[in-house]
């Protein structure tokens, strides 16, 4: 690009956060980690939200997965509503496995089996969310959410990511913004 060209806009290692004019019930009070963010358009997995209809040994089995019984709770978090039946296990960058993709220097995003049987055998990352699914945006479609005041962003840390209180995570993620929740309306309007 010439001298016209914008700076880096991308939203790439941040944390999305639905407003709460969120009106797609899927994204309500919703975290997301974004994974990528380009002109090409955006990939991000929601971190706050648990799928309870199947637990993490019954997956493996229903997908003819033979792994070991994983050393710790393995919980399936609901990742988005793109592609529900793939699995991404989003961890701490002391994890680099051969399909692992570096997102920035704390976390890395790996979709393989080894990674799960590695966490199951406790060789894995030392920190990990698995999830099924991604929340997608085609070009130019979150810049345009965004705009419309559907999300929030805020850099994102190990600590917010990998908290294991789902409940509290969004409120955590407004307040590391610097806002009071409670002052957050639920009724959009303009000055």
């Amino acid at each position: 690009m010439g001298a016209s060209a914008k700076p880096d806009t991308s939203l790439k290692g941040q944390l999305l956060i639905a407003m709460p004019t969120m009106s797609d019930e899927r994204f309500a009070r919703t975290v997301i980690y974004m994974c990528a963010h380009s002109p090409a358009g955006a990939m991000g997995l929601v971190v706050n939200r648990l799928i309870d209809s199947i637990s993490f040994p019954a997956l493996l089995k229903q997908l003819e997965i033979d792994l070991p019984a994983p050393t710790r709770d393995i919980r399936i978090h609901f990742g988005g509503p793109v592609e529900s039946g793939r699995g991404f296990v989003l961890h701490s960058a002391d994890y680099d496995g051969d399909s692992t993709l570096k997102i920035d220097g704390d976390i890395g995003l790996t979709a393989s089996i080894g990674v799960l049987r590695d966490i199951a055998t406790g060789t894995g990352p030392t920190r990990s969310l698995f999830a099924l699914g991604y929340a997608g945006w085609g070009p130019g479609q979150l810049d345009g959410e965004i705009q419309a005041n559907a999300w929030l962003h805020v850099s994102a840390d190990p600590e917010l990511l990998f908290n294991a209180d789902l409940e509290q995570k969004w409120d955590l993620a407004v307040r590391k913004i610097g806002f009071d929740v409670s002052l957050l309306s639920s009724q959009a309007g303009r000055a």
